[in-house]
């Protein structure tokens, strides 16, 4: 697997597969716009994530299969923050085709390995709904421990939602925790 910013080439495999895994992703998903699937709101993700990575604010990946080039999902280390905190907050997401065959485990481990080491970064967080199973198991897989829970923490599917936080950090000396 490759990760790579998106290009306006992807327009149609992001689409398609945001499409045909729309029913799998909109429980754990913020409500999508009107527009979400058209091409020029991809045009706009395509300028931003060009923009964002230059800036070092953000690095959106597109997940994309070498033996064929197939856009397989997103990873995004968003907020990241200099200073004292040298910290990001990771979001990701799959198409329902390549669930479960360990792509995601494999994107999280490769952007936490650049985070600390390429970008300095100290600590990375990521929060997902309690019911997510399959992303606390790649997280907890992944090495991050959980923290707690965050009230109101996002608005998914319409609604504001309890998350529950996790995070993983460059020299981690905690050992497991278990979450609630």
């Amino acid at each position: 697997m490759t990760l790579r910013l998106p290009e306006h080439t992807d327009y149609r495999a992001w689409t398609g597969l945001r499409a045909t895994s729309a029913e799998f992703l909109r429980p754990w998903e913020p409500v999508w716009a009107d527009d979400h699937l058209s091409r020029r709101a991809f045009t706009t993700r395509v300028y931003w994530s060009a923009r964002a990575e230059a800036q070092g604010v953000a690095l959106p990946l597109l997940l994309v299969r070498r033996q064929d080039g197939a856009v397989m999902g997103a990873i995004t280390l968003d907020n990241i923050r200099r200073g004292p905190a040298q910290a990001g907050t990771l979001g990701y997401w799959i198409g329902e085709t390549y669930a479960r065959q360990g792509y995601m485990r494999e994107a999280i481990t490769a952007v936490v390995h650049h985070a600390f080491t390429a970008l300095d970064l100290s600590r990375i967080e990521a929060a997902c709904l309690p019911e997510n199973v399959a992303s606390r198991g790649v997280l907890e897989k992944c090495g991050f421990k959980y923290e707690g829970v965050a009230q109101s923490y996002l608005q998914i599917a319409g609604r504001w939602r309890n998350h529950v936080l996790y995070a993983i950090l460059r020299a981690d000396r905690r050992g497991r925790t278990e979450a609630a």
